[in-house]
């Protein structure tokens, strides 16, 4: 298997407010099988990636909170540091508070905790190899496009992607790329990179490396876990 040997940077981004899941505390750190789904998501990257740097980006008014909350769980090691306006903002002040060591960086939402190790280290070889990694999984469901008028009409389902996380970087390349402007249009770290004229690969996701959202989502990952358990 090739190695990997690049000193990694992880830039966990744990800014929402989970206003979609519901009640008073934020869905990164709910509970998924007795753990939160935040302490779930860094752990996984230490277990996959020894000795990476972690940074875990948070809402200014959680830090202390979390840095107390964690205490009561085994929770790898990982430095804060305070999110932005938008995520574009998150992620470029998660990039600032790794060192210069890095040069190979990926960026994980912090309520996907599922992604497996194997799938973890593969995606970042790609992208140590030809300077960007995105996991993408092809959807299922079909699609329409809806106009502003009300009409629809069908997508081609063979031509689409869903676009996972982590999304692994050249250093080099992200950091540039986070240098520029903010601009509505990036919806995550590739649009970001490639407006900076950057490269994309994509490369296969997983089903089940799932973004925990709603309830309905805290359920199906509850249950990856108990069928992950038996195997």
């Amino acid at each position: 298997m090739e190695s990997i040997t690049s000193h990694i940077g992880v830039v966990v981004v744990a800014g929402g407010s989970g206003s979609r899941m519901g009640g008073n505390l934020p869905k990164q750190f709910m509970l998924l099988d007795g753990q939160p789904i935040l302490a779930r998501t860094i752990n996984n990257f230490a277990e996959a990636l020894p000795g990476a740097e972690i940074v875990v980006v948070l809402p200014a008014d959680y830090i202390d909170f979390w840095q107390d909350y964690a205490r009561r769980f085994d929770v790898a090691e990982h430095r804060t540091t305070a999110g932005g306006a938008e995520r574009f903002h998150s992620v470029a002040n998660g990039i600032a508070a790794l060192s210069d060591a890095c040069d190979l960086i990926a960026v994980q939402d912090g309520v996907r905790p599922l992604a497996t190790h194997e799938a973890i280290r593969r995606i970042a070889r790609t992208a140590e190899r030809e300077g960007s990694a995105i996991p993408v999984v092809q959807p299922v469901d079909s699609f329409r496009i809806v106009t502003a008028e009300g009409a629809s009409h069908p997508v081609e389902r063979a031509t689409l992607r869903i676009v996972q996380t982590p999304q692994f970087f050249r250093a080099e390349l992200l950091r540039r790329a986070y240098a520029c402007a903010y601009d509505p249009a990036f919806t995550d770290d590739a649009t970001v990179v490639e407006a900076a004229g950057g490269v994309l690969r994509l490369v296969e996701g997983e089903t089940t490396n799932l973004k925990i959202t709603t309830r309905d989502d805290l359920a199906v990952a509850e249950a990856i876990l108990a069928r992950r358990t038996e195997a």
